[in-house]
């Protein structure tokens, strides 16, 4: 990282509580926070709160990219709660993963909402797939509305998540379910391969939702209704990455989606379930706007994750 800046800069710091840690999400959530007083975390310029996947993976590819954007000065956090794949976990032990991400939440924001405001770390919470889903469900809007914290990002919600789904139904009418555009984009928007968080009819606000998804990840777009319906997202225009070939049928095609699900990780980055360095990092600097970053090294480090993942 100080050689891609040209400079010293500080290490990014990792926090991450494994589910054996302690017996419970409380206890889990309150050794996170002294582990973060302990290493200088609420001294950094940002702070992360991660939603693992099932397993309790992190996308390195998310956190590589914003660690680069704030050159190392920001700290992030995640906690355990399965050792399953998300598309196990999901119908399984989906009450916990929520619980669990409620209690890191809780116990990390209230300790944040007590420090002073010019110095306390800009607060954002990111998960994806099943960690995105809990991500959600981590926090009510009216326990935060009072001191909203700056912003999330979710990549690749399943199709389980009721928030998602509401603002998908709910996005105007010009606009396709792969990428809607929901109200004037005060609040929400969505990106994909294309972009899409620059969109909006007025001004993103200081509290901001950025979704990452793509309209070929099954694990997001797929439906029930699917078996007798045709999907929003089939229908023109399609995204980009969805085949003109591709036919509605019924029942055939749901259950094609299901066996979709089970290989949606393995497309190449950008495609499906498998979310790509560069689109993380035009998520990110969209939805942070870090000082000092420009168009040139935006270039660069595009170009240093596609040369097979190298990292400086």
């Amino acid at each position: 990282m100080a050689t891609f800046h040209g400079e010293d800069t500080p290490t990014p710091i990792r926090v991450y509580v494994g589910l054996n840690a302690a017996a419970t999400p409380e206890a889990r959530a309150r050794l996170a926070l002294r582990e973060l007083e302990r290493v200088g975390a609420f001294e950094r310029h940002v702070l992360l709160l991660v939603t693992p996947t099932g397993t309790g993976w992190v996308d390195p590819a998310a956190l590589d990219t914003v660690e680069y954007l704030h050159r190392g000065d920001i700290a992030s956090v995640a906690m355990q709660y399965s050792y399953l794949p998300s598309l196990l976990a999901l119908p399984t032990e989906g009450a916990y993963g929520a619980e669990n991400a409620r209690a890191l939440f809780q116990t990390v924001y209230g300790y944040w909402t007590g420090l002073p405001k010019d110095t306390r770390p800009e607060l954002y919470l990111y998960g994806v797939s099943l960690g995105a889903l809990n991500s959600d469900l981590s926090f009510d809007i009216h326990d935060i509305i009072g001191d909203p914290f700056h912003g999330v990002l979710w990549a690749g919600p399943p199709f389980r998540s009721e928030h998602w789904s509401s603002i998908t139904a709910s996005r105007q009418p010009d606009s396709p379910a792969w990428r809607p555009r929901f109200r004037n984009g005060t609040v929400v928007r969505f990106m994909n391969q294309q972009g899409g968080l620059k969109q909006g009819d007025a001004t993103w606000g200081p509290f901001r939702i950025a979704y990452l998804q793509y309209a070929s990840d099954p694990m997001t777009f797929f439906s029930l209704q699917s078996i007798y319906r045709e999907p929003a997202w089939m229908r023109e225009p399609r995204g980009p990455d969805v085949s003109p070939s591709l036919r509605w049928f019924p029942v055939v095609t749901a259950v094609q989606f299901v066996a979709d699900m089970a290989v949606a990780s393995t497309p190449p980055p950008g495609y499906g379930h498998n979310f790509a360095a560069e689109h993380y990092m035009d998520a990110w600097l969209a939805l942070m706007e870090p000082q000092g970053w420009t168009d040139e090294k935006s270039a660069r480090l595009k170009a240093l994750y596609r040369r097979e993942g190298r990292r400086d």
